[in-house]
C-alpha cells in the first residue's frame, strides 16, 4: 500500500505537467471532388510553426499543441467552386484584454514559445499561403508542393524556408514575401522556389540567401536589413546574375573577385546577359552592418 501511495504522489506533478503541455487541437479540410486551390490565412501570436507536405489526401490538416486552454484558436473554412478559403487565428485573449501588444514581449527571458503548430499540405493542390506570426520560430519545407504565393509577417521570428528534396516548386511562384521586425530569415535552395519575385525585409537581424544553382526562370530578389547582415550565395559564375547594392558608410561589403562592375554599386557575373530569360536580379540594401556575397 505504501509503495502504491508513493508511486501515486510521484506521478501527480509529472502527469499534471504532461496534460498542460498536451492540450491538442486539430483542424481539417476534407478531400472533396473538384477542389484545386487552397488559400490559407494563418495567424498565431507565439508559437513554433512547421509547414510541410503530409501523406494524406486532405488539402489541409492543422495540428496544434497548446500550453493554455484559455487562449483559443478560431478556425474557419469555406468552399467556392474549385477553391477552399481557410483561416486560423490564434490570439492571446489575456493580452488583448489588457491592451498589451506582441512587441511588449520581445525582451522576455522565456526560452519557449508555449505553443506548436504543424500545418500539413499535399501535392494534389495549389496553395496561396499567408502567415502572420507574432513571436517564435517557423520552418517551411516546401518540397513536393505547388505554392503560388507565400507571405510571412512577424514581430520576432526566425524563419527557415527550404526543400527537403531537390524537386522544384510544382508551379511558378508569383511572390515570396517575408517581413520581420526582429529575427533571421534563411532561404535555402532558393532557386527551387521558382519565384518571379522575392522580397525579404528585416528591421534588425539577418538574411541568408542560398542560390547554389541557377534558377530556370527570370527572377528579382530584394533583400533589405536596417541593422544587421545579408549573406548571399550565388549560383556558378556562368549563371546570369546582376547585383545592385544600396548601402551607407556604416555598411561593409565583401564581394568575390569575378564580379564585374557595370555602374555605380552594380555588379554582374561572367554569364550575365540582360536578355537572358533566366536572369536573376538582386537588390541588396543594408543600413548598418554588412553584405557578404560568395
Amino acid at each position: 500500500m505504501l509503495k502504491k501511495l508513493c508511486l501515486f504522489l510521484f506521478l501527480i506533478p509529472t502527469t499534471g505537467g504532461w496534460v498542460c503541455a498536451q492540450f491538442v487541437k486539430e483542424y481539417r479540410v476534407a478531400e472533396k471532388v473538384g477542389i484545386e486551390e487552397v488559400s490559407l490565412n494563418f495567424s498565431s501570436y507565439k508559437s513554433e510553426t512547421q509547414v510541410k507536405r503530409s501523406v494524406g489526401m486532405d488539402p489541409l490538416l492543422i495540428h496544434g499543441h497548446l500550453l493554455q486552454a484559455n487562449i483559443l484558436p478560431d478556425f474557419r473554412s469555406s468552399t467556392s467552386n474549385n477553391s477552399v478559403i481557410a483561416s486560423l487565428v490564434h490570439k492571446n485573449i489575456e493580452s488583448d484584454n489588457l491592451g498589451k501588444s506582441i512587441t511588449s514581449k520581445l525582451f522576455s527571458t522565456s526560452t519557449g514559445f508555449d505553443h506548436s503548430w504543424d500545418v500539413g499540405l499535399t501535392s494534389s493542390y495549389v496553395y496561396d499561403l499567408d502567415f502572420n506570426l507574432g513571436m517564435g520560430t517557423a520552418d517551411f519545407d516546401l518540397a513536393q508542393l505547388a505554392v503560388t504565393a507565400l507571405k510571412i509577417k512577424s514581430a520576432s521570428t526566425d524563419v527557415f524556408i527550404h526543400y527537403s528534396t531537390n524537386t522544384p516548386n510544382a508551379v511558378v511562384m508569383d511572390t515570396l514575401l517575408v517581413t520581420l521586425n526582429m529575427g533571421a530569415v534563411d532561404l535555402h535552395q532558393a532557386q527551387l522556389t521558382q519565384a518571379k519575385k522575392v522580397i525579404i525585409e528585416v528591421n534588425y537581424g539577418q538574411i541568408n540567401l542560398n542560390y547554389g544553382l541557377p534558377q530556370s526562370i527570370k527572377g528579382q530578389v530584394i533583400a533589405a536589413v536596417g541593422g544587421g547582415t545579408i549573406y548571399l550565395k550565388l549560383p556558378p559564375e556562368s549563371s546570369p546574375v546582376k547585383i545592385r547594392m544600396k548601402t551607407t558608410p556604416l555598411c561593409r561589403t565583401f564581394l568575390p573577385d569575378y564580379l564585374r562592375a557595370i555602374g555605380e554599386d552594380t555588379f554582374v557575373t561572367k554569364g550575365y546577359s540582360a536578355s537572358d530569360p533566366r536572369l536573376l536580379e538582386f537588390v541588396l540594401d543594408v543600413g548598418v552592418g554588412s553584405i557578404t556575397v560568395e
